[in-house]
């Protein structure tokens, strides 16, 4: 892959006040990304950690970067990345202008991209091996929220495409905080195995203790790194959440080289 000398990666977290594995997938990723020598320089910044995304305004002072890429390490193309980026990074479209000649060139979030597919599918054949995808029912449970009707869209459209190809039995999209609800996954299944795969960048307060809940499992149990779970004569598997995947470095470096691609073909 070609150097970008003059280019720096900026990658968007969450971040957790409360959960510190929130944020390690994206400093590994960062770390991958550095060690590879493709961009002037790598850094991060978080919406509930430090650096904060005001933090990131001050980065990148190398007189020599002339541009950056802003890569959301988000799953969904919602509230974050429509709303909170932009606005706390001070983005006003795809390309921004700053006061110092730098041009900030705005993402697409890695949830996107068009590997998502192949890696779910990777995942829950690695948590439930053995397991004919005939006789199970897939799971993809992401967020969702009130604030923003696109944060459930990536999960529902995963779901479909997994659906088309006929692999399992049944792929249903699930979410914690609007329905189809998550805690409900009993009634809305009706095969025996069940395996679930948490849409999300990291195994933070979320996949790691909150959904095992809405499950019905016990935190410890959801821990475990195979096997299955038995709940009401179900057998379930859960997965890690995706963003854990290392691939994800290569995701991000993608989505960083489509978006200037695009705003050069746009110029031109």
């Amino acid at each position: 892959m070609e150097n970008s000398l003059d280019t720096a990666l900026l990658i968007v977290g969450h971040g957790s006040t409360v959960n510190p594995f929130s944020s390690m997938p994206t400093l590994m990723h960062a770390t991958t990304i550095r060690q590879r020598h493709i961009f002037a320089d790598v850094a991060c910044c978080f919406w509930k950690e430090e650096p904060s995304l005001r933090d990131a305004l001050f980065f990148f002072r190398d007189p020599a970067i002339r541009e950056v890429c802003v890569v959301p390490n988000f799953i969904s193309e919602g509230y974050f990345t429509r709303t909170v980026i932009p606005r706390e990074l001070e983005l006003s479209g795809p390309e921004t202008g700053r006061a110092n000649g730098q041009v900030w060139k705005y993402c697409e979030p890695v949830g996107n991209h068009e590997s998502m597919t192949g890696y779910l599918l990777e995942r829950a054949r690695e948590v439930a091996p053995g397991v004919p995808e005939r006789e199970a029912t897939l799971l993809i449970v992401a967020h969702g929220t009130s604030l923003n009707d696109n944060s459930a869209i990536a999960a529902k459209l995963q779901a479909e495409k997994i659906r088309q190809r006929g692999l399992y039995a049944a792929v249903l999209n699930l979410y914690m905080e609007e329905p189809p609800l998550i805690s409900d996954w009993l009634n809305l299944t009706e095969t025996r195995n069940v395996v679930v795969v948490p849409f999300f960048i990291s195994d933070g307060l979320h996949s790691y203790e909150d959904i095992p809940v809405l499950l019905g499992l016990e935190t410890a149990q959801a821990r475990a790194e195979s096997g299955a779970q038995e709940i009401q004569g179900r057998s379930l598997f859960y997965s890690t959440a995706i963003g854990t995947d290392s691939r994800f470095a290569d995701v991000i470096i993608e989505q960083a080289m489509a978006q200037r691609k695009q705003v050069s073909q746009s110029v031109s």
